[in-house]
């Protein structure tokens, strides 16, 4: 976990700022869930890897009490690793309130308990949209044009998204041999990228038998150069982003709750991906009682603001700098504020030069010296 100094702050806001709007205007609505659910929710089978990283809050009290003379489970909350989780229990909750077809938008930190390491933390900040209630292929449609639209507004027209599906790798790994623990074998090639293919076969084969892992790779290998299915033909309907998607057969996503589509973001300069989803029919009905389709994607935003050009000044930002008229300095400020001007009052240093070299370089535009009776003289902050 880290804190964030305000030159990077300002960077993620203004580019969230940019996010959201995109959305908006696509009809997304925010929402907001807490940090906190239930541990039993966020330990239901559904978050694969993540569920062994979540950060895990004692109970409080005579409930505290009761567990440790009992020798129950000490802990009865846990800090969310996605904004998935929270996103169903929210909708089984609140779904009589909610459109038909409901397009959320969540901004919000997660917490993985794992070893940090570079473009990977602690706590992160996730940017999701999702739409519940449509099971045609409308949905994704609109969630991977929003996501590269988002992507090509803050320059990264680079971007392009890996596509598979869940039942093709159900199917794949029937055909190569493997007909038990098929959630176990789509973990281990979830590692292909990390590990290798020895590194797969290994596993696979510690699991499953040689000739099985065998079979898996060369499924792979063979599918690599395959078509887009005809289970996934409605990509071609991205129109101008058709040719940013392209089928991978070894894409598998590491949360269990995904029943059909999956996607991830991949950027050329960067190893990992920058965001990624699928489909989660059956998710919802666990809370709910009733299932409801439900698909949705996410921008990795640490990552994303590493590869963000960071902008140099704030246009229309202006130092003031004062000595002794500090009334006369306060009414000034709103004055200039009512222009439409960013107005900072600080008092004049000893050594200007190093004054106005560290106001340049928070990004600040220009300054100006406030002497009583004199005309105001706006300098650029080179």
């Amino acid at each position: 976990m880290r804190d964030i100094l305000p030159g990077e702050k300002r960077t993620r806001e203004e580019l969230l700022a940019q996010i959201r709007a995109l959305y908006t205007a696509r009809g997304f609505q925010e929402i907001e869930t807490p940090g906190l659910e239930d541990l039993e929710r966020l330990t239901s089978g559904q978050g694969g890897d993540n569920e062994k990283l979540v950060f895990k809050v004692q109970k409080r009290g005579d409930e505290l009490k009761r567990a440790i003379e009992e020798g129950g489970e000490l802990a009865d909350l846990g800090l969310r690793f996605d904004l998935t989780v929270p996103l169903t229990r929210f909708y089984a909750t609140n779904r009589a309130k909610l459109p038909r077809v409901f397009k959320a938008i969540q901004i919000g930190n997660v917490w993985r308990a794992e070893r940090p390491q570079k473009g990977r933390y602690r706590q992160f900040l996730q940017c999701d949209i999702d739409i519940i209630g449509d099971e045609s292929p409308l949905a994704e449609l609109e969630l991977i044009s929003a996501s590269l639209a988002a992507l090509d507004a803050i320059g990264l027209s680079s971007a392009t998204i890996r596509l598979n599906d869940r039942r093709l790798l159900t199917q794949g790994l029937k055909a190569a041999g493997v007909t038990t623990n098929i959630e176990q074998a789509m973990i281990t090639i979830d590692k292909l990228d990390k590990i290798g293919s020895s590194g797969v076969a290994e596993e696979l084969g510690e699991q499953f038998g040689e000739e099985v892992a065998k079979a898996v790779l060369r499924w792979l290998e063979d599918s690599k150069s395959a078509e887009l299915p005809e289970l996934l033909a409605w990509a071609k309907d991205l129109g101008e982003y058709a040719s940013r998607v392209r089928f991978d057969p070894s894409l598998v996503r590491g949360m269990g709750y995904y029943t059909g589509a999956i996607f991830e973001i991949e950027y050329p300069s960067v190893d990992a991906s920058i965001g990624g989803g699928g489909r989660y029919d059956s998710m919802v009905g666990r809370w709910a009682g009733v299932d409801a389709p439900a698909v949705g994607i996410s921008l990795g935003i640490e990552r994303i603001i590493d590869l963000v050009d960071q902008p140099q000044k704030r246009a229309g930002s202006l130092v003031l700098l004062i000595e002794e008229d500090v009334a006369v300095a306060l009414t000034k400020q709103q004055e200039l504020i009512a222009q439409g001007l960013e107005v900072r009052l600080e008092r004049k240093a000893k050594n200007l030069k190093a004054q106005l070299a560290e106001l340049s370089e928070q990004g600040y535009e220009s300054f100006a010296f406030l002497v009583s009776g004199a005309e105001l003289e706006i300098r650029p902050l080179d």
